[in-house]
């Protein structure tokens, strides 16, 4: 299966993680000039930006180790892009990711949420 098409399913994986957890979707892939982000969400009040990474085996490590700062750096760019394009400047946020394997017969073996993931320089692992 290519890369998008994981990508693509890890996505839906997540979106009905969320709402089956009562968060609303609100976009999804939504783009702007520092990247993409792949699902934002609202939980009560806070807008939630969420990083969907999804692996089909461990050659190339965890999907979470994937984030690294430079990534970061752009996530907390695009969430601040997508609060000034929806005049939500003074509203509460935060960016999660969340981490996907897919085992051998297309389900899901693993699926961890980081809540809050995204906060400066720290690592999520």
């Amino acid at each position: 299966m290519k890369s998008h098409h994981i990508g693509a399913w890890g996505e839906e994986i997540a979106s009905k993680y969320l709402e089956a957890k009562g968060y609303q979707i609100l976009a999804r892939n939504w783009r702007t000039q520092e990247g993409e982000v792949d699902l934002v969400a609202q939980d009560g009040e806070t807008v939630v930006f969420v990083e969907v990474k999804t692996r089909t085996s461990k050659d190339f490590g965890w999907p979470e180790e994937s984030i690294t700062a430079a990534k970061r750096r752009r996530l907390q760019r695009s969430a601040m892009a997508y609060l000034s394009d929806q005049d939500l400047i003074d509203v509460l946020w935060r960016i999660d990711v969340i981490a996907i394997d897919r085992d051998r017969l297309g389900g899901v073996e693993r699926l961890e949420h980081y809540i809050d993931a995204v906060n400066g320089e720290r690592d999520i692992t």
